[in-house]
This record gives structure tokens, sequence and C-alpha cells, in this order.
């Protein structure tokens, strides 16, 4: 048995908020004007102009920081539907002086993806990928696009080793779980009902993307799959939404037999979209 090595995959994004648009800018906007508000004219390198009414900056020298109009600051704190690009933002982040939580945060709530963000994983991410080999059983982490960035021995053999057509083995790309999943041909033999698994896998994977379907590597695995696999195809068009569950999981293995797991997802709590799964042999009382 062999445990799967790849390179890391990069930092995926941050998860998109779960408001629905119209309170997610009204969130953006009344994140935007109190830090205004707390930030000095002196912090920010201002010029004093005398007594003030209120604390902070104005909007116009906040506007003048970021480089757009005093208009466009107002609309965006009045929550209007103005155009706000990942560099303005970025601007906007560092005239407010905002610390890398708040910095997400308002990447979050713009749904923009920070163009700052480090494309190797950091320390923590590291933690869970090297997490998989502290298990004695089946385990793997996938990244927002499913690839298994990280696999111990266990998982490997009972995955046939991640091959989905035969290229994975020498490619510097990570295995992916839907290339095994859908072109490899032992892997429908594999995993038991394998039709209702795959189905619930896709409609789990469309939940998991949540507002990044535009992320570019995202949209090109999803347009991959549905290009080389009608079924995976027919499965993206139903448009199904559901949460990843756990449970029990059967699998036919070509050399062990039929072999029953508990499976465990756990999520990185500073970074979500790596999932560590783990498959615990099923002990009865």
């Amino acid at each position: 048995m062999k445990s799967v090595t790849v390179k890391p995959a990069p930092a995926p994004p941050s998860p998109a908020p779960s408001t629905d648009p119209h309170e997610g800018r009204r969130l953006l906007g009344e994140f935007i004007r109190l830090h205004r508000n707390r930030l000095s004219p002196a912090a920010a390198r201002l010029p004093s102009t005398g007594r003030r009414r209120a604390p902070g900056l104005r909007r116009e020298e906040l506007a003048s920081l970021c480089g757009v109009s005093a208009t466009w600051i107002t609309w965006l704190e009045q929550g209007r539907s103005v155009a706000a690009s990942a560099k303005t933002l970025e601007r906007l982040a560092q005239a407010l002086q905002l610390s890398a939580a708040e910095r997400a945060y308002l990447f979050e709530l713009a749904r923009r993806r920070d163009p700052s963000e480090p494309m190797a994983p950091p320390k923590a991410v590291d933690v869970v990928l090297r997490s998989v080999h502290a298990v004695g059983h089946p385990a793997y982490v996938l990244n927002q696009r499913w690839d298994v960035v990280a696999g111990n021995a266990p998982a490997a053999d009972l995955f046939l080793d991640w091959q989905a057509d035969g290229t994975e083995a020498d490619s510097a790309e990570p295995p992916n779980l839907f290339r095994f999943l859908f072109f490899n041909r032992q892997a429908r033999a594999l995993i038991e009902n394998w039709p209702v698994r795959s189905k619930r896998l896709v409609a789990e994977f469309r939940a998991d993307c949540g507002g990044r379907l535009h992320s570019p590597p995202l949209r090109a695995l999803i347009d991959e799959m549905c290009a080389r696999s009608p079924e995976f195809d027919a499965l993206w068009k139903l448009n199904d939404v559901q949460e990843r569950e756990g449970g029990e999981r059967g699998f036919l293995h070509p050399r062990h037999g039929r072999l029953v797991y508990e499976q465990l997802t756990l999520r990185a709590a500073l970074h979500p979209d790596y999932k560590l799964v783990m498959l615990l042999p099923i002990t009865t009382a």
C-alpha cells in the first residue's frame, strides 16, 4: 500500500456569506461606515482641518485615499448595488487599515476573492494535510475542488490509488474525487449503490461550491466533467443541493471483499474549504 503524495493545492478563497445579495450589501455598507468612523485623520496621515462634527474620516477623505469618488463611497455605505472590483476593495481595506480577519470579512460580504491571498497553504492547512497520517484507517483531505490533496496509505489502498483514467499517477495535479468516481471503471463496482452515491456527491459538491461557481479553478473542473461525462452533466443540470452527510459507506473491494465504514467529515476552523474525511470501522455494541 502506498500513500498519496501530492503538492498542496493553492489555498482556496474564503466561503461566500450565506446572506442574500440585499442583506450582504447592507452589511457591507454598515461595516465600511463603522470602520470609517473609527479611523482618525491622524491615523490615516491626513492633515487636520479643524473641528469636526463627527469622529473619523469624512467620505471625501476615504474616497481620496481609495482613488474613488465620494458618491461611490456613499452609495456603498447605503447598500446600493454598485460595482466593486477586487482591486478597489483592496485599496479600501488598506485605507481603512483593516486587520486580516476584517479584510477577509470585507471580501466575503462583497463576494470577491482577495487578490492578496497566499498561493501556498498556511501552516494551519499544513497541519490538516499531515493529519491523515495520524489516522489508522482510510483518511484523506479534499480542497474546494474536491481534489485529494492528501491521503494516507489505507485510503490509497481502498480507492485503488485514486487513478481515474490512468493519467493521474504521473500528473503533477492531485487526484480528484469526481474524476475517480466517473472515469475509473472500477469505481462503479467498488462503491456500493454507485448511482445513488454519485448523485448525492454531485449535490453535496454543488452545495459546497456555494456562491463561488465563478471561481476559475472550479469552473474549469465543472466544464471538464460536464464535457467528458454525460452522467455528471445530467446530474449537475438537476441543480440538486444537499448538505454533506456522514453515515454508513459500503465498498466491494477487488482484493478485500466487502468493507463497511462510518464516514466522518471535519472542516478546518480557519480554512473550511479543506475537509478531512475519515472512514472509521463500524463497531457493534
